[in-house]
């Protein structure tokens, strides 16, 4: 997908605001193989109540990118000509579920979106100096059912505590998805197709 601008983008320092190691991964996959981990300092301490649910996942996505690339750019030596951000919340009901704290949140979340259906945002923000594209895809994902049990041994994994919804579906979490509606990387934090575009877009390639 970046095949076009590779030349153009290979040239730039581009960082990534996050420390991601999964996020890192599907970059690489675009071709970026020289984009370094910087994660952010960011407070994400956002009031949902004044944003829709796109609209929140994509201004902390804006407030990492921010962070990150002011830092970076005290020292000339640092200083970043693409930062990359994003952020992804699992929503139901008019609730918004983020990183479970504990293992006990974490099951009681699971719990709760078992054999229904949930919406996952994810926002992405590109910052190229002056110049700042900002976008949220969102998909809908159907859990099937699994006993307390079940949800348990999963918990009890570890994985759930880093992941919004408390589910990693590039892992073992994946093991609880019946089906999606949209884009898979949207899911798992970054979604390709579209970042692909706006990065296409940002160096002067539209695609047909």
């Amino acid at each position: 997908m970046l095949k076009p601008i590779l030349n153009q983008i290979g040239t730039k320092r581009v960082v990534l605001a996050s420390g991601s190691p999964r996020r890192q991964e599907l970059i690489y996959n675009l071709g970026l193989t020289t984009v370094t981990l910087c994660p952010s300092t960011f407070e994400e301490n956002l009031n949902p109540a004044e944003y829709s649910f796109d609209e929140y996942v994509a201004m902390t996505a804006y407030g990492k990118v921010q962070e990150v690339y002011e830092r970076l750019s005290k020292d000339e030596g640092t200083k970043p000509d693409i930062v990359i951000g994003a952020d992804t919340m699992v929503t139901m009901d008019g609730q918004m579920y983020g990183k479970p704290k504990t293992p006990e949140r974490a099951f009681e979340v699971l719990k709760k979106l078992m054999g229904k259906t949930h919406i996952v945002y994810t926002g992405v923000v590109i910052k190229h100096h002056e110049k700042e594209v900002k976008f949220t895809e969102s998909c809908q994902v159907h859990f099937g059912k699994a006993t307390d049990e079940q949800i348990k041994a999963y918990v009890d994994t570890g994985e759930p505590l880093d992941k919004a919804g408390g589910y990693g579906i590039q892992g073992l979490g994946g093991n609880l998805v019946e089906k999606i509606e949209g884009d898979y990387f949207t899911v798992v934090g970054l979604p390709m197709y579209r970042l692909s575009v706006e990065l296409c877009k940002l160096f002067g390639y539209e695609m047909q």
